[in-house]
Formats: C-alpha cells, structure tokens, sequence
C-alpha cells in the first residue's frame, strides 16, 4: 500500500478524513458503526469532502481501524470527489 510505504518515511504531515456523530446520509459521506475494531461509540459520518492536512505532531494516538470494507468505501467516495 502507497500509504503504509509513506508512513514508514516518517512524514510531517499527514492527509485526515475528519468524523462526525452528525449524520447526514450525504453522498461524500461514508457512515461508520460502532464496533471493537473501530473504537468509535456511537454511528459516525467520515466527512470526505473535508479530506485536510494534518501536521504529524498534532496526533498522538491512534483510537481504532475501520477496516477493509470502511476503508474501501472512503477510498472510493475520495476518487470520485478528486476525480482520480
């Protein structure tokens, strides 16, 4: 994966898909349900039409994974939004 590759270089900033608990059933959204692999606790909107730059410093944990499907989802609602 690109992204892994990248990671692995230790960047200074890194690209985010911000959450919300606001659901509005939006195309350029991807909605997530709480679960063990997830860490979120209640349903949450990944907001891709709001894809932004986040410097490396700013995170300090990591809460949850979304997984394979999840990602899959974001991906594909970001390549049709950048038109990739």
């Amino acid at each position: 994966m690109t992204a892994q590759r990248i990671l692995k270089g230790g960047p200074n900033v890194v690209q985010v898909v911000p959450l919300t608990r606001a659901i509005r059933q939006s195309s350029t959204e991807v909605i997530i349900g709480p679960d063990e692999g997830n860490g979120l606790e209640a349903p949450s909107s990944a907001q891709c039409q709001h894809v932004r730059s986040v410097a490396t410093t700013r995170i300090r944990e990591r809460t949850g994974n979304v997984g394979p499907v999840v990602l899959g989802e974001v991906r594909e609602t970001l390549g049709l939004l950048l038109d990739l």
